[in-house]
């Protein structure tokens, strides 16, 4: 019995070595010349290539991208158009499959291990066995030949990423190796990685990472209600505290709490009216793109008539402004509740369903930044209703409770200008804002953050109580304008909008639609993913020009406050500190996603938002 069993393996091993050696000596399937389809190095993704060349001893075909990126492949990594069709229309109704889940989008420049699962102990006599190897896909530069430097601006390597050696450095062009056999413990490590690659590690911790995020969740409600109690003061010293700490029977009132639900399920059900369009999202990893019911402007047309109704009924509006810090209250708890729900139901999630930010192990740094990327409710998208409906509307309706409270404690028939710059300005904001509902489906919230405490937080307690800094502080502290200066403000408002909307309407259509006639004025810079960079117009000027034009309006809305207390520019300088960390987490992403391509784009706009100064 020992012999046969002997000899079977001998045989297996025999077998198996002739199908390896067959394998080497096949021909080349594709040719030079053939236009294909050629997967990125470590990722699922496939794009576009040419082949160059051949080589029948290592069996790796050499391939250019669009963007002269020049790559060695294995036959398993390209696929001709036909098949790719084929394959990708299959394997979007098998997105579950073992293989599409170990799948992970990496940077070029970043090591990709995959290791096979283990062989079975015992096989069914009279069958064979395959061969299982431990792998791993190296990305190893190789010197290019001399003839071939029409491209090497864009073949440039990040020398800030850790994961390639130094002494393999070189002038960009790569290929996928074999890691060769080692000791049975590191394929052990391998294959318990291999075990776990299902999971979606996040690696990079944002925020100050496991400490950073604890404390952003005991900070942020802390500063909320500092401010709160700073701006009631009637006193306008800048180093002027509360005298006491409030009392739970100030912070807390039942019937608040029922308004705070009221107003959510009152938003919530104008969202789910059949009203506006159905818009298709952003492609996820998948390749699926949800669709999402586009009717905010409808929303707030309809808050409008009830809040107008109210008014005609005599409702005291003014009761938001008396009962400010309880609104306040309700709101942090409706808050942490959903942030709560959400962390609970994002642990039966699949890979594809989670967000690359949030899924660290680490329980509250998950818990702040949020583990599922697009949490639903049958079609319910929880996040895009909480990032454009019951905030941003609040924030309007607290405005306008700030305009009747002023009237009311200063004693006036008419609203101040200075109550009307800040109401107007920023009820603009706003609805232009849901006007262009639909553009933010292409922003970083909605593609690459996760829901969790940061954007509930953020949405439900810190754009309604911080963003109306300005409406509050005006009831107690009354600011006179010279018509001089209305004008200024007015001009400042009408520039940085004009900039705002002007670059996010550009990178908005560009991104959805490259090719549209009305682009062909944009000078880009092409990568290797096919996508282009635009380096003209507002986006040649500096990077963000969004970033600039909302600035500039922040500017204008705290302006009509005066000078005498630096409170109401508590916004800006928060924009200020928000959108240079949304910069440096843009950087990243776009590094990594485009390579040399975008260190190429950050020579041609040095300055990422203001010009000649950052």
């Amino acid at each position: 019995m020992t012999s046969v069993r002997a000899n079977q393996r001998a045989s297996r091993h025999h077998t198996t070595r002739y199908t390896l050696v067959h394998q080497v000596r096949m021909p080349s399937k594709f040719q030079s010349g053939d236009t294909v389809m050629g997967r990125w190095p470590g990722s699922s993704l496939y794009y576009e290539v040419k082949v160059l060349s051949h080589d029948t001893d290592t069996q790796l075909y050499t391939v250019i991208y669009k963007d002269g990126t020049e790559l060695e492949l294995k036959e398993s990594d390209i696929k001709s158009y036909a098949s790719f069709r084929q394959i990708s229309g299959r394997s979007r109704s098998r997105s579950r499959s073992p293989a599409r889940r170990r799948s992970r989008s990496r940077s070029p420049a970043r090591t990709s291990r995959r290791s096979s699962s283990r062989t079975s102990s015992r096989t069914t006599e009279g069958k064979i066995d395959k061969l299982k190897e431990v792998l791993e896909v190296r990305l190893t530069p190789v010197v290019l030949p001399t003839e071939n430097n029409s491209n090497n601006q864009h073949e440039k390597e990040d020398t800030n990423e850790p994961n390639i050696e130094s002494e393999q450095r070189s002038s960009g062009r790569y290929n996928l190796r074999r890691r060769k056999d080692g000791d049975p413990k590191q394929a052990e490590e391998m294959k318990k990685v291999d075990e776990d690659s299902t999971t979606l590690k996040t690696e990079e911790l944002e925020f100050g990472g496991r400490i950073g995020t604890f404390g952003m969740l005991l900070f942020l409600p802390s500063v909320v209600l500092l401010l709160l109690l700073q701006v009631s003061i009637k006193d306008t010293g800048l180093l002027a505290l509360p005298a006491s700490f409030p009392s739970a029977e100030v912070l807390w009132d039942w019937q608040v709490f029922g308004l705070v639900i009221f107003w959510l399920f009152f938003q919530a059900l104008l969202y789910m009216l059949p009203f506006g369009k159905v818009v298709d999202g952003m492609p996820l990893k998948t390749g699926k793109k949800l669709k999402y019911r586009v009717n905010g402007f409808h929303a707030l047309l309809i808050t409008g008539v009830f809040v107008g109704i109210a008014v005609q009924q005599e409702m005291d509006l003014t009761y938001i402004h008396t009962h400010f810090l309880q609104f306040y209250s309700s709101a942090l708890i409706m808050s942490v509740l959903l942030s709560i729900y959400l962390y609970t139901r994002s642990r039966l999630l699949s890979e594809e369903e989670r967000a690359p930010s949030g899924n660290s192990g680490y329980l509250f740094h998950d818990f702040f930044m949020g583990r599922e990327l697009n949490p639903r409710i049958r079609n319910f998208d929880v996040k895009f209703f909480c990032e454009m409906r019951p905030g941003l509307i609040g924030w309007l309706v607290i405005n306008f409770a700030m305009l009747l409270a002023e009237m009311k404690v200063q004693k006036l028939d008419f609203p101040s200008p200075a109550m009307l710059l800040v109401n107007i300005f920023q009820l603009l904001w706003v609805a232009d804002g849901l006007w262009h509902e639909e553009k933010i489906l292409t922003t970083m919230d909605i593609v690459h953050d996760g829901f969790g405490f940061m954007l509930a937080f953020g949405d439900l307690v810190w754009v309604p109580f911080t963003f109306t800094c300005q409406a509050h502080y005006l009831v107690n502290h009354p600011s006179e304008l010279s018509k001089l200066f209305v004008a200024v403000i007015i001009t400042i408002k009408g520039i940085g909008y004009y900039i705002f909307r002007k670059a996010n309407s550009q990178k908005n259509n560009f991104r959805r639609n490259p090719s549209d006639p009305s682009h062909i004025h944009l000078k880009t810079i092409s990568t290797a993913t096919g996508k282009g960079l635009i380096v003209s117009g507002l986006w040649g000027f500096v990077r963000h020009p969004n970033y600039l034009g909302d600035l500039l309006m922040g500017l204008a809305w705290s302006l009509p406050c005066g000078f005498r207390h630096a409170l109401p520019y508590f916004y800006l300088v928060y924009l200020v500190l928000l959108l240079i960390h949304r910069n440096s987490r843009d950087e990243l992403q776009c590094r990594k996603k485009y390579g040399s391509a975008w260190d190429e784009y950050c020579k041609a706009v040095p300055y990422r938002i203001f010009p000649w100064i950052y």
